[in-house]
């Protein structure tokens, strides 16, 4: 499952002519190696500290894993399956293949992981450590961990502690896929949207910097 960098930097590109894989009922029966997918995201700030502790939980691991990492505008770390950006279709095959996803505060992200039959582990971008313009991914990963829509994880040892846990026991990590779910996704960004921005106002008495980004051609959006 490990992924190759593209030629061309267009990070929700078509991809490859081979059909994304639809969303799936997780198996979660024990396999021989763990396949992990770690995703930053396309913001323009790097996010050195999720892409260290996952290096230095790989450096550690006891038993097989099979990594893609999509670690966008960070340093490429020297991990097997490192890949700056994966087009729509990629990422779509990388969720559908995936036993754990372990991904930034992005609801876009969080929400196709979902989609996809996964509980997301989560580490949101801090802006005290240059890893994004504001605070909004912490307040609004910490609703949904609050809500157990996620696994939100703020320090290295939780985020260790999570990827044993998942490694041991993929199902942990399990929910219920929803194939048929585009529209009601799309508007679950708009809502999801409103949310951010009602966190972000009252956190910072200022109008949030951040905005919708449009996903040409596919009629859905990203929110940083």
């Amino acid at each position: 499952m490990n992924g190759e960098a593209g030629t061309a930097p267009r990070p929700y590109a078509a991809g490859t002519s081979e059909p994304a894989r639809l969303p799936r009922q997780r198996d979660t029966r024990p396999t021989a190696q763990t396949r992990l997918l770690v995703a930053v995201g396309t913001d323009k700030h790097r996010f050195d500290r999720l892409v260290d502790w996952l290096a230095q939980w790989h450096a550690k691991v006891d038993r097989p894993v099979t990594l893609t990492v999509q670690h966008g505008h960070t340093e490429a770390p020297q991990l097997p399956g490192a890949v700056p950006f994966l087009g729509h279709d990629d990422l779509q095959r990388a969720m559908a293949d995936a036993d754990l996803v372990v991904c930034h505060g992005g609801p876009a992200t969080i929400l196709e992981a979902r989609r996809h039959g996964h509980l997301p582990i989560v580490v949101p971008r801090d802006p005290v450590h240059g890893e994004h313009v504001d605070d909004h991914q912490q307040l609004f990963a910490r609703r949904l961990g609050a809500a157990g829509l996620v696994a939100l994880c703020e320090t290295r040892e939780a985020l260790h502690d999570a990827l044993d846990a998942g490694h041991a026991d993929p199902s942990r990590y399990a929910v219920a896929a929803d194939p048929d779910a585009h529209e009601a996704r799309r508007a679950a960004v708009a809502r999801v949207g409103q949310i951010v921005e009602d966190l972000v106002a009252r956190s910072t008495r200022r109008r949030p910097r951040w905005r919708t980004w449009p996903r040409s051609g596919r009629g859905t959006e990203e929110i940083r």
